[in-house]
């Protein structure tokens, strides 16, 4: 089970008893949101993108959407991201619980700046009814991220 790979991962760092296991669904941004009581943004969502060797996962915040121009301009290759399947078979988690947490080997992490904005996110761990509060510094360092990346927009905040 996804919940209990990502636990064992955690438990690497003192962390697996700070995951939060919730009745209701986090398995989008709003239905995490929702059930952690704290905005969409604050959600640390894991994105997966086909490469040339495999896959890479990237976490961002989750009012954000990736920029194609800046995704390629990094990456040298268009963003495609994985089927439903292709995220399982590659990753080791299905959709709503993918995380940066006990995923398959050689897959490369990256953190997108726009989760700096933020003391704490929260992003999935394994399950759909998953989650744990992180610094930023925390996400990065437990994650083995590679490198906080810039690839995404941040929707402007009318005032």
């Amino acid at each position: 089970m996804s919940l209990q790979k990502a636990r064992e991962y955690l438990k690497n760092f003192n962390k697996d008893k700070d995951i939060i296991q919730l009745e209701e669904s986090t398995a989008t941004v709003d239905l995490a949101a929702k059930a952690l009581g704290v905005i969409p943004a604050r959600i640390a969502k894991t994105l997966s993108f086909k490469t040339d060797t495999g896959c890479i996962l990237i976490v961002t915040a989750g009012d954000t959407k990736i920029d194609n121009k800046k995704y390629k301009n990094f990456f040298a290759q268009k963003a495609k991201m994985l089927s439903p399947e292709e995220v399982i078979e590659y990753i080791g988690h299905a959709i709503g619980g993918v995380c940066p947490f006990g995923v398959k080997e050689n897959i490369d992490i990256y953190c997108d700046v726009s989760l700096q904005r933020f003391s704490t996110v929260f992003p999935a761990c394994g399950s759909a009814n998953s989650a744990i509060e992180l610094t930023c510094e925390e996400l990065f360092n437990i994650s083995k991220a590679k490198d906080w990346i810039d690839i995404c927009k941040i929707p402007e905040i009318n005032s």
